[in-house]
């Protein structure tokens, strides 16, 4: 057996099992060594229940006080019971555990562990893991790990699993030069695989993190070199004339482009008048102005007898492209032929669309990942621009690149990362960046605040609707959990109407509901029929609706600052002063130091430095960034450092042997392919 083999070769893991572990994107052995722990579960000292008198977890020991009881709310089965010590009573809580009852016996004695919380002025222990005292003793101290998982599949089965393969493999190679690991002081690759899982301390978990990071980086980097030199050995079959038609259209747009947008778009003429395939990054702040230079390079490739398409991840989105593109080539007198193509057209409407592209009486495509579907045939695609490019994968940018031969690409971003980060993330792309709002844009006016605020809050919305505006209030969550503390959309779309006039329309979108039904949520909030929106996250890349100009975020503490910017710039995009309101309901002072970076700067620039800066350690396994790569183990902004040594340590050993023919770094050579298919799994 080795790290190559089927992960149902080890004992206990049959069909359905391996079914289990394939959901989760576990296939090989070396997909469940890669399958780290998100966090890990260290088992504290027993204490008197007396201690366990404010909201964290303990575990008490003591006596089952009370019957067990099982009752139904809200279609859950709700087990309930009491545990006493010498010091005190503490009431217990589980949900849809009814097998309860017949197993914790009235008088007997368990450790109990789990978390306090206080609800209605009661603290009770939710959800506690029941143990005897023996054998809880025995895991105190100890770091279990905690694995992601899906349906079905429980964190027992994978520690199980890995602890199988760890004992059925054979040595693992170190792929990694000796003089690497040395001049980098890492750990060696099958001790951090092992203390990854199941680390002797947290000083070992963190040496094996490092190293684990550092590959993930390394790998991420010799692709990322690998695709540029790749492409830039390749000549474009598409040299494409600059034209005076664009410039008449940039003149005659109603207002001047600003200096960065005509900076890059000199940029974008030059790499596709030229003879080198263009591979570009746009970066720009929310509103900075990326989709008209996206609209002019389309142009510019249609006056050239191309075909040029612009993908975008949201139907919605896709639609108000659409529309902004057709209504500038109508007023612009263009003979340019626009058509759009998404998942959800008909079957009619797409066999025209598909028609139309197909024998080239489409010059200009916008649309969703239905662009890239198979039966979608193009004519002489000369250009491909994906916006809001995090939300594709790289499989399928290169999916829709090879819908042409080896067609101009550009990839446009609002997400704000460093200039120092996205050198590295990005090394295949040139980068372009649109450091300059629009002069007639309204700085936003922010304010982080606590609950105490929200009555104050409502009133101000209510005023804003009023004056014939619409507002924003994104909640983290879809339904109540019993588990999480945090607002959700659905309870609190049924608050909000209760406390705002009964005339104000409000109503709520989140990312479970269907897209005909997001579509036509999102259809009524840009025509002004929906007043107030009450949302997830769903609508951090969503349409441009310039009467709206109240953004309010609920549990502000529970997002990254990228993403809360992202959602900030929902808003702004009018003529009327537009505002944003941060509630937070833990009042620290990292979380309000946190939250002032964005009450004191709209630059997103900005807030992503400030940010690198703030977060230092942080979360050992990172916060996933809206919008950012999504790593095994590494974190662009935590990892910073890391990610900086990887890349040198990748460019010395390109530099000293391109083709990877060294003795020493034969064992890159495998890796090279596997980097290039990790490079296509990720998100960037």
């Amino acid at each position: 057996m080795d790290e190559y083999s089927s992960v149902d070769t080890l004992k206990g893991i049959g069909e359905k099992t391996r079914v289990l572990f394939e959901h989760a994107g576990i296939r090989t052995i070396q997909d469940l060594l890669h399958h780290y722990p998100r966090g890990y579960d260290v088992f504290e000292e027993i204490v008197p229940i007396r201690q366990a008198a404010a909201e964290g977890r303990y575990a008490v020991y003591g006596m089952v006080a009370s019957a067990v009881l099982v009752k139904r709310m809200k279609g859950k089965q709700i087990v309930t019971a009491a545990v006493k010590d010498e010091s005190g009573v503490l009431n217990l809580t589980w949900f849809n555990m009814p097998y309860l009852k017949n197993t914790l016996k009235k008088g007997a004695h368990y450790v109990f562990r789990g978390r306090v919380a206080e609800k209605n002025g009661r603290l009770f222990m939710e959800q506690p893991a029941v143990f005897g005292v023996q054998q809880y003793e025995q895991l105190v101290g100890i770091m279990q790990p905690v694995y992601p998982l899906t349906a079905g599949l429980t964190n027992n089965m994978v520690s199980k699993a890995v602890r199988q393969a760890f004992e059925s493999l054979e040595h693992m190679k170190d792929y990694l030069p000796g003089w690497i690991r040395q001049k980098y002081h890492l750990a060696q690759y099958g001790f951090s695989l092992e203390q990854i899982h199941f680390p002797k301390d947290e000083e070992s978990m963190m040496q094996a993190r490092r190293r684990l990071v550092f590959d993930e980086f390394f790998q991420f980097i010799l692709a990322v070199n690998q695709l540029k030199t790749s492409r830039e050995a390749v000549r474009s079959p598409f040299v494409i004339p600059r034209t005076s038609l664009t410039s008449k259209v940039a003149e005659n747009l109603g207002y001047e482009l600003t200096n960065a947008q005509k900076r890059v778009w000199e940029e974008i003429q030059h790499d596709m008048s030229g003879e080198n395939v263009m591979a570009r990054l746009i970066q720009g702040d929310v509103g900075s102005g990326k989709t008209i230079i996206a609209f002019l390079a389309l142009f510019m490739a249609a006056d050239a007898g191309c075909q040029g398409c612009l993908m975008v991840p949201t139907e919605v989105l896709a639609a108000q492209h659409f529309a902004a593109l057709t209504e500038l080539i109508e007023s612009q007198g263009l003979a340019f032929v626009p058509v759009l193509l998404t998942g959800s057209m008909t079957a009619r409407e797409k066999r025209l669309a598909c028609e139309k592209i197909k024998l080239h009486q489409a010059d200009i495509i916008v649309g969703t990942h239905a662009l890239i579907q198979e039966k979608v045939e193009y004519d002489n695609l000369g250009l491909v621009i994906t916006d809001e490019q995090h939300r594709f994968g790289v499989r399928q940018r290169e999916a829709l690149a090879a819908k042409g031969s080896t067609p101009h690409t550009i990839v446009m971003s609002a997400t704000p990362i460093p200039r120092t980060l996205a050198v590295i993330l990005y090394g295949d792309l040139d980068i372009s960046v649109i450091d300059e709002l629009p002069s007639n844009r309204l700085p936003i006016k922010n304010c982080v605040v606590n609950t105490g605020y929200r009555p104050r809050a409502y009133q101000f919305i209510q005023r804003q609707v009023d004056e014939g505006r619409q507002a924003y209030i994104i909640c983290p969550m879809v339904e109540e959990s019993e588990m999480i503390e945090a607002e959700d959309v659905i309870s609190y779309t049924q608050q909000l109407k209760e406390e705002l006039a009964p005339s104000v329309c409000v109503e709520y979108l989140h990312g479970k509901m269907k897209p005909k039904e997001k579509n036509a949520i999102m259809e009524r909030f840009l025509s002004g029929e929906i007043h107030v929106l009450v949302s997830t996250t769903v609508v951090e890349v969503g349409v441009n609706v310039p009467n709206a100009t109240v953004m309010m975020v609920e549990n502000a503490e529970r997002f990254g600052l990228a993403q809360l910017h992202q959602l900030r710039g929902r808003v702004g995009r009018g003529k009327h002063q537009s505002f944003c309101i941060f509630m937070h309901t833990i009042d620290n002072q990292r979380t309000q130091k946190r939250l002032e970076i964005l009450n004191h700067s709209n630059d997103g620039f900005y807030i992503a430095e400030e940010d690198l800066k703030l977060r230092g350690p942080g979360d050992i396994f990172g916060i996933r960034q809206s919008g950012l790569l999504e790593f095994k183990i590494a974190d662009v902004f935590n990892d910073a450092p890391v990610m900086q040594e990887a890349s040198e340590a990748a460019a010395a050993v390109l530099a000293a042997d391109p083709q990877l023919d060294m003795e020493e770094h034969r064992g890159l050579k495998r890796l090279m392919e596997e980097c290039i298919n990790f490079c296509n799994t990720v998100n960037f």
